[in-house]
């Protein structure tokens, strides 16, 4: 029996960030949950990321398991830019070239967090339960959107939270997170929760 090889496809889709493009590929990208670059030289470990800067227009690029959510300055408008884009990721991935070629290091905000997230597991299971409720709920319609949402702290009923990729700059994020992310845990976690911040 000949086992067929699935063509790689890679389509482009709005996000309600009107200045972020996804673009969903039919396989894995990169085996960690996510990286986020802001220019060429923080991509340096993603060569396909760091081709993408040399787009003058491009301003972020964020890269998830199987989709890249691209930041555009507006300089262009996405019909003018998205099928060139579109193409060259594709090639890119088809060509079998590298997405990433090392595990990004933490940035200090990043190593603060996982610290302050750590003692918390040992203390009670509040933010244990928080950050399971935002894994299986909330995380899966953030990454529809072309984003991510990290827990960042939990304290006195407020919970901290950092969006990233699509959802980072979007229009729409306090609304996501005062009746998307707040109405949930308010409902599964009653009397824990008052409000959900940005961090």
């Amino acid at each position: 029996m000949e086992i067929q090889r699935v063509p790689v496809s890679v389509y482009a889709e709005m996000t309600p960030n009107p200045g972020v493009m996804k673009f969903v590929a039919n396989k894995r990208l990169i085996d960690v949950d996510h990286v986020e670059f802001a220019n060429i030289e923080e991509a340096q470990i993603s060569p396909l990321a760091a081709a993408l800067f040399n787009f003058p227009f491009v301003k972020n690029v964020f890269i998830s398991t199987n989709f890249i959510a691209v930041e555009k300055f507006n300089v262009v408008e996405w019909d003018a830019v998205t099928q060139e884009l579109r193409q060259f990721i594709l090639a890119h991935i088809q060509e079998g070239k590298a997405v990433l070629t090392a595990v990004p290091q933490p940035k200090k905000s990043d190593e603060v967090t996982d610290a302050a997230v750590a003692p918390a597991y040992a203390e009670d299971g509040i933010e244990a339960r928080i950050i399971d409720i935002l894994e299986e709920y909330v995380k899966p319609a953030v990454a529809q959107d072309g984003g991510n949402i990290v827990f960042a702290g939990y304290e006195n009923k407020i919970v901290k939270v950092q969006l990233q990729g699509a959802c980072a700059g979007c229009p729409s994020s306090t609304l996501t997170l005062q009746q998307g992310i707040k109405n949930i845990l308010q409902r599964m976690l009653p009397t824990l929760v008052d409000d959900v911040v940005p961090a």
